[in-house]
């Protein structure tokens, strides 16, 4: 097989491969470090791609061939296992391509998912960590590494606000279109009359970026406070100001984080957080699409949803941008989220 899904060309990527590594000899290749580290990822991206697309001619070559025995053999057992075989490269094979969309600078990369809950107190604040746990579900599945940067838990139930590193290639790709505000409508488990309530809680996702995308920040627009950590984090917690709040004060900007044991690295966990939302803010601002950000960032609630979730009277989560519907709400809140992420990204 040449190609897959009639996108990966191996003559191509083997071109292309081989050119690249034509000039890793060049005599000057390293005396421009962030070049030469952008030529070394385009390198490995292309190895991985070759990769797979071996390793599924592979699989698909064997498949076929053992499933024609088992036609003839009428062996219904294995014509079952070998289609469901399919079925998994099939997907992986979509997946694939899915991720030829991500042509963004930043797509690649980790990803900072912060959540906060709506008016409505314990409602939105339970809505808030049912929205937590889907991501962190999603992650699981994915098999990709989160952090918890900074919590603040609600009186009775539930989060405020909840901050997530998630950690693994394309993490950012795959959520950028999650910003916005998430409703909720169900039969409050709150109320003693068992009636139906909405809930607004809001996603901001940007990207983790490091220090080769320079933004610059001056001392002078920011303001630090340092605050005692509160919830789960271990011994220091409750016990020294090592928390940190940094405003940004030229865009309003607030970040925070508590999960670290010290100040200095709470610090620099935060600055970096600060600089991700600055590079997204701007991305966004080029792109005509900050008015719309910041409207999902300080309303939360009627008319700024990008997604309705709804568990009574019917059963349904809707995407209001790709107007994609999901009959199963239990599956999407326990992590089963890609057929609504791709939706998005295909607009």
């Amino acid at each position: 097989m040449r190609a897959l899904g009639g996108i990966f060309d191996t003559d191509i990527l083997s071109s292309k491969l081989d050119n690249l590594k034509s000039l890793t000899e060049k005599e000057n290749f390293w005396s421009n470090p962030n070049s030469a580290k952008n030529i070394m990822q385009e390198i490995s991206v292309l190895e991985e791609q070759l990769k797979l697309v071996d390793g599924i001619t592979e699989g698909l070559n064997d498949i076929s061939e053992f499933y024609e025995i088992a036609v003839e053999e009428n062996d219904s057992d294995s014509i079952l296992e070998y289609s469901n075989e399919l079925v998994k490269i099939n997907k992986k094979i979509e997946s694939e391509v899915f991720k030829l969309q991500f042509n963004g600078e930043t797509d690649i990369r980790d990803c900072y998912v912060e959540i906060h809950a709506g008016a409505g107190g314990t409602e939105s604040q339970d809505w808030a960590s049912m929205l937590k746990r889907m991501y962190l579900r999603w992650a699981d599945k994915n098999n990709l590494k989160v952090k918890i940067i900074h919590e603040s838990i609600g009186e009775e139930a539930g989060i405020k606000s909840s901050t997530l590193l998630i950690e693994g290639k394309y993490s950012f790709g795959y959520l950028k279109k999650e910003s916005g505000v998430h409703r909720l409508v169900r039969i409050s488990p709150f109320d003693s009359s068992s009636r139906r309530h909405t809930s607004f809680s809001s996603v901001w996702v940007t990207p983790h970026i490091d220090d080769d995308i320079n933004i610059e920040i001056q001392e002078k627009d920011l303001r630090v406070d340092t605050f005692r950590a509160s919830g789960a984090g271990g011994q220091h917690v409750n016990t020294t100001d090592s928390a940190i709040r940094i405003t940004h004060i030229p865009t309003n900007t607030v970040v925070q984080c508590q999960n670290e044991r010290s100040q200095h690295k709470n610090r620099d966990t935060a600055m970096n957080m600060l600089r991700s939302k600055l590079y997204e803010l701007e991305v966004r601002k080029i792109e005509g699409e900050k008015k719309a950000t910041e409207e999902s960032k300080t309303e939360i609630g009627w008319g700024n949803q990008i997604r309705s979730y709804v568990l009574h009277p019917y059963r349904m989560v809707k995407d209001l941008r790709s107007s994609y519907e999901d009959s199963d709400p239990d599956g999407v809140l326990d992590g089963e989220i890609d057929k609504l992420l791709f939706s998005n990204i295909k607009i």
